[in-house]
């Protein structure tokens, strides 16, 4: 297949070009080769709209919020409160109210385990994780299990990168306390069916906690539909400042929990008696928050429904079934994770190639892609490899990029086999 051969699905390439002229930093070259950014899924390059929003809140409205009675406090504070209100529309959540300010999903997932560690787990207590997590989704359920004395359980999957749903429903018993589960796996970009993960967690009462940092940018995202307890994404995986995330949480939750951290804002009064908290969302925000992220967050999420989250997904579905061809055809590469339902991620090996070669070779080829574990070590050990090279596609990306790619992967076979 060459680039002039349609490809189905792939947008109007006038379009993704004036796309592309919203994102300064891919106009530059890397060793003099003009950059293909395919790191994604690792963070997502930012549209001017969001780089000029954080600029021009610290050129012109920089203040604490909550806490000032001046204008440039009160525009922050409305400005903070906007982007609270703009992640709501776009993750379709009840309330404001439910919408938690984080530095990213590894915080909200932090928040959560400590919350429940100190409410709901005890000895005997069972957390149900997938066999694709993440480790910010393994981790924090790691440390909990120590202090209160429960037990990890882990949902197998099978040689395609799909969750065994027969296992899972026979996991779920009464010992259950949670189940953490990924929605889009980082290193595999298998989508999971969360909805019905959830539907048989909840026929158990059985609360679910859903890690949405690969989601977001590439599916639409209702979390009524979905009725997850808990979401958390991470701004920088959306086109957003680094530094902000969300953690959506039905509000039973947030009001049945404690404070995650203590600190100003969080408080109604403190006294060295005692202290009353805030009403929720503040209760979890201790300290002064990242306001300028929480600011270009909106300014992400706004870009993004501009263009429109099903036009970008039939975008990158496209680029994904052209570049899983692509790569496909040269000799010796082998694509780790095969789900029928997956996002635009293609992880591989290639031949007894070492990732970390591929990835300097593609490096000066002006080619970014990431290699290494992805931070999914089980999944590694499950496939039996000790790493990856991984390419993950954006709404900017070109099949010319993925052609760049191919022909530089042939490259490093003939290299290498030398």
């Amino acid at each position: 297949m060459t680039p002039n051969t349609a490809v189905p699905g792939l947008l109007d390439q006038e379009v993704v070009a004036q796309w592309r002229e919203d994102f300064p930093i891919l106009r530059q070259t890397i060793y003099g080769k003009p950059l293909a950014y395919l790191d994604n899924a690792a963070t997502t390059q930012k549209p001017r709209s969001v780089i000029e929003t954080v600029a021009r809140f610290y050129t012109e409205i920089n203040s604490n919020v909550h806490r000032g009675v001046y204008y440039l406090s009160e525009r922050a504070t409305e400005l903070y409160e906007e982007a609270r209100r703009t992640v709501q529309r776009f993750l379709n959540a009840p309330s404001a109210a439910e919408i938690v300010f984080v530095r990213g999903t590894t915080e909200a997932i932090n928040l959560v385990a400590h919350c429940l560690g100190r409410t709901r787990l005890r000895e005997g207590s069972e957390i149900l994780l997938s066999q694709m997590e993440h480790h910010s989704n393994i981790v924090p359920w790691q440390l909990v299990a120590e202090q209160t004395g429960a037990h990890l359980r882990v949902i197998p999957m099978n040689e395609h990168g799909e969750l065994d749903l027969e296992q899972y429903e026979h996991l779920l018993t009464e010992r259950t306390a949670i189940v953490a589960v990924v929605h889009v796996s980082n290193s595999l970009g298998t989508i999971n069916p969360v909805a019905e993960l959830v539907r048989q967690a909840h026929a158990r009462g059985i609360p679910v906690l859903v890690d949405g940092a690969q989601a977001v940018a590439h599916l639409r995202v209702d979390v009524q539909e979905l009725d997850c307890d808990f979401y958390a994404f991470s701004g920088h995986k959306v086109y957003g400042p680094t530094g902000i995330g969300v953690l959506y949480a039905k509000r039973r939750w947030l009001e049945e929990f404690p404070p995650y951290q203590g600190g100003g804002d969080m408080i109604r009064q403190v006294t060295f008696e005692r202290t009353l908290y805030n009403e929720v969302p503040y209760k979890f925000e201790a300290g002064t928050p990242n306001i300028a992220g929480a600011i270009g967050l909106k300014a992400a999420l706004d870009y993004v429904s501009a263009l429109g989250i099903d036009t970008i997904a039939t975008h990158e579905h496209a680029l994904l079934r052209y570049a899983t061809e692509r790569l496909q055809a040269i000799p010796g590469l082998r694509i780790i994770g095969t789900a029928r339902q997956k996002a635009a991620i293609i992880s591989f090996v290639l031949s007894d190639i070492h990732p970390h070669d591929i990835g300097t070779f593609l490096d000066r080829e002006g080619i970014a892609i990431r290699v290494g574990h992805h931070c999914t070590q089980p999944v590694m050990d499950f496939f039996g490899v000790p790493a990856t090279s991984r390419a993950s596609f954006a709404l900017y990306n070109t099949p010319e990029e993925v052609d760049r790619l191919a022909a530089a992967l042939q490259k490093v076979v003939e290299f290498f086999r030398v």
